[in-house]
């Protein structure tokens, strides 16, 4: 049997492996944009649906509570920004976010509290919360309370949040 030489086809084949290279970067490329896109589709979906359940709470608080002005009817919970120090990332705002929603549901007895009462309320809550882990995705973090205040029925809490090191 006789084979054809191969020099003819030599220029068809390059021509034709650049063409396959072609194919397989764009699918690379395509389908990194697609996820980057479905990424921060997710990232929106999560932090409205937080967001959803934190007004559902405030919803029925202020429903149960509409006639008192002295109870505490809303928590709002803050981060601060915490110092990156030497081998921490910083966080993700999924992460925080699902931080906060445990920690909310933490400080849900705090609700329909009266205000005048919240300096001993305060003091349980920063005993019971304050270096408080969370576990987020199987990672470690510590809660840590900056501050409390309580203004017109809404306790509003500012806490750092960072990745807990064990000793």
């Amino acid at each position: 049997m006789r084979l054809p030489p191969f020099h003819r086809y030599r220029r068809f084949s390059q021509i034709a492996a650049v063409f396959v290279l072609g194919m397989i970067v764009g699918g690379v490329v395509y389908n990194a944009i697609y996820h980057m896109g479905y990424n921060v589709l997710w990232l929106n979906n999560q932090d409205l649906r937080i967001q959803i359940e934190q007004y559902r709470n405030d919803i029925d608080t202020l429903k149960k509570y509409n006639n008192t002005s002295t109870v505490i009817r809303e928590i709002k919970i803050r981060t601060e920004d915490s110092k990156v120090k030497e081998g921490n990332a910083a966080l993700d705002t999924v992460t925080v976010k699902e931080i906060l929603s445990k920690l909310v549901s933490d400080l849900e007895p705090m609700r329909g509290r009266s205000m005048f009462e919240i300096d001993s309320d305060g003091k349980l809550a920063r005993l019971l919360l304050d270096g408080k882990l969370y576990i987020v995705r199987e990672k470690e973090y510590s809660v840590r309370i900056r501050t409390m205040l309580v203004m017109e029925g809404v306790l509003q809490i500012w806490v750092e949040i960072s990745p807990y090191k064990r000793s």
